[in-house]
């Protein structure tokens, strides 16, 4: 399913330039990653890349199911 670049432009905007990533089993255990990360970086796979994420597939292209996150904790979902 194809992201708009408007909902990622939202979803950037909300997360505030950070990785939003929750998942316990990443090692930030209860807190969010808080990666600080740049525009430019935006689906590059190397340090400081980034990119936005479906928190589940089926629920369609909506802002509240996407998060922004650093390519570290946006691999650990594969």
């Amino acid at each position: 399913m194809a992201l708009a670049e408007d909902i990622t432009k939202q979803a950037w905007e909300r997360a505030g330039g950070q990785c939003e990533c929750r998942q316990r089993t990443h090692s930030h255990f209860y807190m969010p990653c808080g990666k600080q990360l740049t525009w430019e970086m935006r689906g590059k796979t190397e340090r400081g890349g980034w990119d936005t994420h479906h928190t589940n597939v089926s629920d369609g292209n909506m802002l509240a199911n996407y998060q922004i996150l650093c390519w570290d904790c946006h691999n650990k979902f594969s």
